[in-house]
């Protein structure tokens, strides 16, 4: 079979990229600077995902310093869904002395956001999720990550856990 005379590039409302290939999906997600203020950035009011981080601020240099990536969630508004997260007392619980939470957040459309978050989460691993941490039960899927990602991978492909 001769191969297509041009990529299949997808642009969608969000400026990312989807590549279809035999193999697998590719996402691409750009994440953005590192945030305090839980559910009061107007900025995050959209569909995607965010990774939530132990974090130390420091004000003398007006920089966050992430220490360990916690948590990776998808919601249709980010920023609401943070504002009332059921898991921030148990994040906060984890906090060493000094420390504070932060989060990123990446723009995915809503027909992308289970996918992503579940590869992910599957790749990472981290400690506050405890869905998708085994299994995988999606179509392959290769993600690539830009922008704020300190602790993740920024490019892997997830291949389905299950025949």
């Amino acid at each position: 079979m001769a191969p297509p005379s041009k990529p299949a590039w997808i642009i969608n409302t969000t400026s990312q990229f989807l590549r279809r290939s035999a193999v697998a999906t590719e996402f691409e997600i750009d994440f953005e600077g590192y945030k305090l203020q839980f559910g009061n950035d107007k900025s995050t009011a959209k569909s995607g995902i965010y990774c939530v981080y132990r974090c130390v601020f420091d004000s003398e240099n007006n920089k966050v310093l992430r220490k360990k990536l916690i948590y990776i969630g998808e919601s249709k508004n980010v920023n609401e869904r943070l504002a009332n997260h059921n898991r921030f007392e148990d994040w906060s619980k984890s906090l060493k002395t000094g420390e504070v939470l932060c989060y990123t957040f990446g723009a995915v459309p809503p027909e992308h956001r289970e996918r992503c978050e579940a590869a992910m989460i599957f790749r990472h691993k981290p400690e506050f999720n405890s869905e998708h941490t085994e299994e995988f039960n999606h179509k392959p899927s290769t993600i690539v990550l830009t922008g704020r990602t300190q602790f993740l991978d920024t490019r892997f492909t997830v291949e389905p856990t299950t025949a």
